[in-house]
């Protein structure tokens, strides 16, 4: 069973929530990304254009140090919405289909259910949990194999070009999808509107979907709104690539492959695409180029941000509306050699989190109190006044949203082959054969030294709060 930090009541009475006062139950925004790193303007750094987002951060809370329960789409997706340890692996919410269609008894509900079974209208659009529009089959697009049952009265995903949700989901410009990888430029920049690429069309619908809900005067809505880049293969309009013409990156944090044993590995999700025979980590000028690639998605990721919160203001729902921004994992751009995440290194877990809503109090003003995705369930259940889930493994963020110097709690997360505990001042990464990785983060060394051996009463106490918090 898992370990529950209780909060000080007093702070959670005193959250100021002007959205729950005025109205019993408030819109939610939920703003999925894909592969997105917390580099960002709100977040610290000043070589990445994200105004829309920074303006978001700008209104509500950023915390700097959230971290994902695993460092893949569809094990993290699985505990962003059901607000529960999950497995590891990409099918987790096809594994809980299963179980559910065996025994509708075997699952608590799902996030986007809870709010459906309290009065919500909830629909998804884009790619929400791991499938873009929820379906399994072949091509993802099989209306009999949904990927969260009863969850959502509508999950949709407009193909356009592409095909099919398997064609959107990894799409380059003009309908262009992946067949053998190896085909398909990693990175591309292509002349044209948004919806050249993937997220254009989706937000088109996100928007549409957006206007239908506003007008509905009876019930709230859940909109959850998933954006693909900057996922791979880097492709963006041209005009996000020129925006990065001219600036100056900085340079890669120790980007020299571990010389110990960890959770590293050969960067298979990006290096099996079409390179043109490059490798960054051998290639410096090519590093460069897939930074500015990467970037670049972030700037057009950032621009659809901006066009759901202008139609948020111009249905009038931005003063009775909750918005979440939330990234489904980290991303490697060359730290410890490696170009993607999967591995448990802080790259890959620590993803940005964005609550934004009106009344919050010192809106603008980051925490770096650590967090997790978990929390988001608890959470969003307070922000609108419905019974807290008592099956969610996660706590409530509101002592944070009331005051951004609260404490946060440890964080978890997994993979197949290890796990891993993130407290204020270190991360220990547990293999399942007993080896353990310890890294100082209070040293300038942080993840580039592997101090275990010399503080392994360290290790024995957060190896049993690891273990007692996953319940094994």
């Amino acid at each position: 069973m898992a370990i529950r930090f209780f909060t000080n009541l007093f702070a959670l009475a005193c959250v100021v929530t002007t959205v729950a006062a005025e109205k019993t139950k408030p819109n939610v925004l939920l703003i999925c990304v894909d592969d997105l790193r917390p580099e960002l303007a709100c977040f610290g750094v000043d070589h990445i254009s994200s105004p829309n987002i920074d303006r978001l951060a700008a209104s509500g809370r950023a915390f700097h140090r959230h971290y994902v329960q695993a460092p893949t789409c569809g094990a993290s997706r699985y505990t962003l919405l059901t607000g529960r340890y999950g497995g590891s692996s990409n099918g987790a919410l096809f594994q809980r289909a299963d179980r559910l269609k065996k025994d509708p008894k075997a699952e608590p509900p799902s996030m986007p259910a809870w709010f459906r079974r309290h009065g919500y209208t909830t629909v998804s659009v884009g790619k929400v949990s791991h499938h873009p529009g929820g379906r399994g089959g072949k091509d993802w697009d099989d209306s009999e194999k949904p990927e969260m049952p009863d969850a959502w009265d509508r999950h949709l995903l407009p193909v356009g070009p592409w095909r099919h949700p398997r064609g959107w989901m990894h799409g380059l410009a003009h309908g262009e999808i992946r067949k053998n990888a190896k085909e398909m430029d990693v990175l591309q920049a292509t002349e044209g509107e948004d919806t050249v690429y993937p997220d254009g069309i989706s937000i088109n619908e996100a928007l549409r979907q957006m206007d239908q809900l506003s007008a509905d005067k009876e019930k709230p809505f859940f909109l959850a709104v998933g954006i693909l880049r900057p996922h791979l293969p880097f492709g963006a309009p041209a005009k996000y690539h020129r925006l990065y013409d001219e600036v100056t990156f900085p340079s890669t944090p120790h980007p020299a492959k571990p010389d110990w044993r960890s959770t590293w590995h050969g960067s298979g999700e990006f290096m099996k695409y079409h390179r043109w025979g490059r490798n960054p980590n051998e290639d410096a000028a090519f590093a460069l180029e897939c930074r500015k690639a990467y970037a670049a998605c972030v700037s057009y990721a950032d621009a659809q941000v901006g066009r759901l919160m202008a139609r948020l203001k111009k249905n009038g729902k931005d003063e009775d509306t909750v918005v979440i921004l939330w990234g489904d994992h980290g991303w490697h751009l060359g730290e410890h050699a490696i170009w993607g995440k999967h591995c448990l290194f802080e790259e890959s877990l620590r993803s940005p989190l964005i609550v934004s809503y009106p009344g919050i109090r010192n809106p603008g003003r980051p925490t770096r109190s650590v967090v997790e995705t978990l929390d988001l369930f608890p959470t969003l259940c307070e922000l609108t006044g419905l019974p807290r889930p008592e099956f969610a493994d996660g706590v409530s963020l509101a002592p944070l949203l009331n005051d951004p110097a609260a404490p946060g709690h440890v964080a978890v997360a997994y993979r197949s082959s290890a796990r891993t505990i993130r407290t204020d001042t270190h991360r220990l990464i547990l293999h399942k054969d007993g080896y353990a990785e310890l890294y100082d983060h209070t040293s300038k060394e942080g993840e580039t030294r592997n101090v275990a051996e010399t503080n392994q009463a360290l290790v024995a106490k957060l190896s049993k709060a690891l273990g007692e918090r996953l319940g094994r």
